[in-house]
């Protein structure tokens, strides 16, 4: 099970996208998509700064990091909703935290009801309160059809889904990488003498020889 387009634009709903780093509600350093040095994607500085193509390649690594640890913890098959609300929690709370948690348990017991209640256990700092609530709504969705999802809680205006897909890319560009200097242009190939070339040179500066 891979992330849906809607659980992708809940989830950049609930981080946000900013391209210069700054300390997250927890005073952890973030980049892009909620992106921390934490994700092993990238180490986040003071006033690191990406561009949006390289936000675009984190996010899109990031989501497949998150998820794989989500799939590997849930033993039972759930509603899409769901899993793309337990992503968003373990993007959030680590994949760790996401494996031990009362949502896991309570899902891989057939208690899919409890694990969408155990959503909100996951309550501080105070500020993260709405977010949970939008994630907790999320998983009590048995699909997405007909439905609206909310990244938080309160939100005006559900979230809509990006259109197409975001792959994953085979290498994150890392923007604190030096850069490369860049290669001067191959010279031009010599062309190859035509064929008898050489003899034809040789008998002519054999009779320029002879004639002196």
């Amino acid at each position: 099970m891979d992330v849906s387009a809607i659980g992708r634009a809940a989830l950049e709903g609930r981080e946000g996208t900013r391209l210069t780093a700054y300390k997250d509600s927890v005073g952890v350093w973030t980049i892009g998509t909620g992106i921390t040095t934490a994700s092993g994607l990238i180490k986040v500085v003071p006033g690191l700064t990406i561009t949006p193509l390289q936000s675009d390649a984190l996010f899109a690594a990031a989501l497949e990091k998150y998820a794989a640890p989500v799939r590997a913890a849930l033993a039972k098959p759930v509603p899409q909703p769901f899993f793309d609300a337990c992503v968003s929690l373990a993007y959030n709370i680590g994949p760790v935290g996401f494996a031990h948690s009362t949502v896991v348990r309570r899902a891989n017991a057939g208690d899919l009801a409890g694990a969408v209640e155990a959503f909100l256990m996951w309550n501080k700092p105070t500020a993260i309160i709405s977010r949970r609530q939008g994630e907790r709504d999320q998983a009590a969705l048995a699909s997405y059809a007909g439905a609206k999802v909310y990244a938080r809680r309160g939100d005006r205006s559900p979230v809509k889904a990006m259109a197409g897909t975001l792959p994953a890319p085979a290498t994150v560009p890392d923007p604190l990488a030096p850069m490369t200097a860049a290669k001067p242009p191959a010279a031009a190939p010599v062309p190859a003498a035509e064929p008898g070339f050489w003899a034809r040179l040789h008998a002519l500066l054999s009779r320029k020889t002879k004639v002196a």
